[in-house]
């Protein structure tokens, strides 16, 4: 498998564990976390630290390594989760994000698409034990399934699958 199919994820809480920092992107406005594609000769751990700061604006460490997610399907990427810390910068909004917002773990947006809610309850479980699962809620059955109940969000989410701008 080389790096361009594979992407990291990450997870970012507030100090008391009881919010995290979700980013609403440009091409498909929907809450998720920060993360994508893993470049060629980076490794997954300069991945994520790179992500976060293109996405958010913020420096951030990696605290631990939560999981790895297999696809079930070519919608997704073998992805690398990571849970990281700010250690600096103020959240920016750059070509990527549209926004930028801690959420309280009761409030997280409702129309958040998967994988996203599958990790945030990984992360909340704080195992010590690195995770390894299958990617569930991505799938050709559910992609029909939100493409009847979502067909704006899920046609800008395979335009910028396959790399088609889609303006905001």
């Amino acid at each position: 498998m080389s790096r361009l199919e594979e992407s990291v994820s990450g997870i970012c809480f507030s100090v008391d564990r009881k919010s995290l920092l979700l980013i609403k992107r440009r091409d498909v406005p929907v809450w998720v976390l920060p993360g994508g594609g893993i470049e060629p000769f980076e490794t997954p751990e300069e991945g994520i630290i790179r992500e976060f700061q293109e996405e958010t604006g913020l420096k951030v460490r990696i605290v631990r390594k939560i999981a790895e997610y297999t696809p079930l399907c070519r919608l997704a990427h073998y992805t690398h989760f990571y849970e990281c810390a700010v250690i600096e910068g103020t959240p920016q909004t750059g070509s990527e994000t549209k926004e930028i917002r801690f959420f309280p773990l009761s409030t997280l947006p409702k129309r958040m698409p998967p994988p996203y809610p599958d990790q945030i309850a990984d992360a909340q479980t704080m195992s010590q034990d690195l995770l390894r699962k299958e990617i569930k809620g991505v799938t050709y059955p559910a992609l029909i399934k939100n493409l009847i109940l979502h067909p704006i969000l899920v046609i800008r989410f395979l335009l910028a699958r396959i790399k088609i701008p889609f303006n905001t």
